[in-house]
């Protein structure tokens, strides 16, 4: 039998039965072909199917491993941040005394108010603005004007910083106390403290009255 004599468009049923008595180099060439072929098949068949879950499961173990290696180092410093969180509380919480609640701003515009007096200051205006609500806060501005010298009004900045309240000053503007110069100035200032709100606060909350005008 001549493979080179098989017409595959012609091949007849004949041809195939007489392949058992082809020689045996001829039968080994087949079966190498059929057992080709059947490897081909099963891996297209079969073991690509296999190779794309074996990778989507190794997909799934990389994604699994990062989130483990996450946990882990969480784990290892839940001590570290148990500790950074309480000194956290303890620092807000320091922060919150220093901020006047309803009861205690009256006080504190008092304490402003002879700040400004003992350092030397005339007080022409002094208007307490009321609450400004924000976000877990509410600002409390108050206007000032008064009028003094350079060193006095260092002496009233440096008076307020030393209280143990939270204030900050704004908008500070000095100009000659009169046309023809001379050492006393008018500064325009505004003073604004803080109040922590909680549930319980109220943002109608208010001094019934603050220091009202005050002359040296």
């Amino acid at each position: 039998m001549n493979l080179s004599e098989i017409d595959l468009n012609n091949i007849d049923i004949n041809d195939v039965k007489k392949i058992g008595m082809a020689p045996m180099p001829v039968k080994i060439v087949l079966i190498v072909i059929a057992c080709i072929a059947v490897a081909v098949g099963g891996y297209f068949v079969d073991t690509t199917k296999q190779l794309d879950a074996l990778k989507k499961v190794e997909n799934e173990e990389q994604s699994l491993r990062s989130t483990f290696v996450t946990k882990h180092q969480k784990a290892v410093n839940l001590d570290a941040y148990k500790q950074q969180l309480d000194e956290m509380r303890t620092s807000f919480g320091a922060l919150l005394r220093q901020l006047p609640n309803s009861t205690e701003i009256e006080t504190l515009l008092t304490d402003i108010s002879q700040t400004g007096i003992s350092s030397g200051l005339e007080i022409d205006y002094f208007k307490p603005e009321g609450l400004r609500p924000k976000e877990f806060y509410a600002e409390y501005p108050i206007k000032l004007k008064v009028t003094g010298r350079y060193h006095e009004f260092a002496a009233f900045i440096s008076g307020v910083a030393a209280l143990p309240r939270i204030v900050t000053l704004q908008d500070i503007s000095i100009i000659p106390a009169s046309k023809e110069g001379g050492v006393k100035l008018v500064m325009d200032i505004t003073a604004v403290t803080y109040q922590y709100l909680d549930e319980s606060t109220s943002i109608e909350e208010k001094p019934e009255k603050g220091p009202g005008k005050k002359k040296k």
